[in-house]
Parts: structure tokens; sequence; C-alpha cells
């Protein structure tokens, strides 16, 4: 099973330690992407702070981001589990995994992220903010930038087992699984269900929990099929839309009574 994730807009500080080492992140065929990427954030972050806050969409409050993003070579990087926080992160609570629980996370989860591309919750990065809608002045769109080497590498990590794709649409818009892939990812929704809207702060929790679900209880479904009915034994109310023809994505909602 691989887990597609969003990154988190809050991050915590990278702290004291070794700085970033691009040649040991996962999926190494994103390497050259990845340095191109960083190469350019730093630079137009050294240069005009006024256009650098522009280009990354920062208000007033968060022009401290500059100086971090130009400082990211020499940072100190922790595991990506530790720098992503908010609240589907604080609903996940890897820390407090059991040491399984914790393994099945290093294999399984995949974050997307405008300036790597994806990780894995074990990499060491340090804190940064660039996400996938920015625009980088040598780059262009960043989920443009992605799009090729993603296509490359991701259909590998993706296996032969069920891809569970919980990432918003900026993210997806980086790679979109195709044909015999796609028939085995199940995209997911929350919704409210008196409403039948999506309410972004539990629908964040909401996927969350689903996905400490799965570790905790070394959950392990082969295909969308099999992973609805082992939601609903975990005690969730799944609506699947299977798709209407082959090398489509199946579309799960998960209904919520209760806002938290």
């Amino acid at each position: 099973m691989l887990v597609l994730l969003p990154p988190s807009e809050g991050k915590a500080n990278s702290g004291a330690g070794a700085p970033l080492e691009l040649d040991a992140l996962s999926l190494p065929g994103l390497t050259a992407a990845r340095r191109a990427a960083v190469t350019e954030l730093v630079e137009l972050c050294c240069g005009d702070e006024e256009k650098a806050r522009e280009v990354l969409g920062l208000s007033e409050g968060l022009r401290g981001e500059v100086a971090k993003n130009a400082g990211l070579p020499t940072a100190g990087a922790r595991p990506a589990d530790e720098i992503y926080t908010g609240v589907l992160y604080d609903a996940l609570g890897l820390a407090t995994l059991d040491a399984a629980g914790r393994q099945r996370a290093a294999g399984s989860l995949l974050v997307f992220s405008g300036l790597w591309g994806a990780v894995r919750v074990t990499d060491r990065i340090p804190s940064y903010r660039c996400s996938m809608g920015v625009k980088l002045p040598g780059l262009g769109a960043l989920a443009g930038h992605w799009r090729a080497p993603m296509a490359e590498v991701l259909p590998e990590a993706a296996g032969d087992g069920l891809v569970l794709d919980l990432r918003s649409s900026a993210y997806a818009a980086a790679w979109k699984p195709k044909g015999e892939v796609a028939g085995r990812t199940a995209t997911v929704r929350v919704l409210h269900a008196p409403t039948r809207k999506v309410v972004s702060h539990f629908n964040k929790a909401t996927k969350g929990r689903i996905v400490r679900s799965l570790l905790s209880e070394g959950a392990e479904p082969k295909d969308p099929a099999e992973l609805v009915e082992v939601l609903r034994d975990l005690g969730y109310e799944v609506e699947a839309q299977t798709p209407g023809k082959a090398g489509k994505a199946w579309s799960l909602d998960v209904l919520v009574e209760e806002i938290h």
C-alpha cells in the first residue's frame, strides 16, 4: 500500500543538525528536479525580498520565511515526519505509533511537496516554505516542473498494491496515476454527513485518523474494494463510486457526523 499525502503549510523549525543531502533522499530519480527547484528557490530568496514574498504568496507576517528559504543549503535537516505539522499530521500522530506502526509508515507514506516533489517520512529535510502552486522564475509552475520526473518515478514506487490518494488538488496536479496504477487507486473525500459538504479542518483530521487506523491495525488492503471493507470494519461510513471503465481511480466518500 502506498499512501499519498499533502504537506502542511506550517512546518516545525529545522533546529541544529547536519544539513540537507539531496542525494540521500528517497526516490533518487527526482534528485535532478529537486536540485533545480532548491537552486531556484534559494536564488529567489537571496535577492529582492519583496519579489520573493510576492512569488511565494507570503503575507507580511510571513516575511521571515524568505530568509528561511535563503538559508536552506546550510539549515539543519530533520526527518520529514518531524517537519510537517498541522491538522492532518496531528491526527496521524506518527510519533505516538508503536514500533510496528512507525515501520509501516516509513514504507508506505509519501508526502508530496512543491520543493522536494515527494519524500518518505524518514527523509531528512529542512523547514521551508514553497507550495505546489508557486511559479518560480526559472522553472515556471512547480506542478508542471514535477510532472515528467514524477511520471518516471512514481509508478515504480506504487508497486503492485493499493494507492490511497489523500492529496489536495494542487498536489495531485504533479502526478496523476494512469492506466493499471489508476485502476488500483482510491481518492478520498471527507464529507459532513448532514450537509454533504467538505469542511477543511475535519477533512484533514479525518484523513489523518484514517491513515493512523490503517497503520495501527496493520491493515494491508490490496485494492480499493478491499479498502472499503477495511474502513467499514474500522468504523468509518464509506460510500464508494466505482470507475465506469478500466484505468480510472475509485472515488470514496467518508461521511462524518460531527465536526471535530
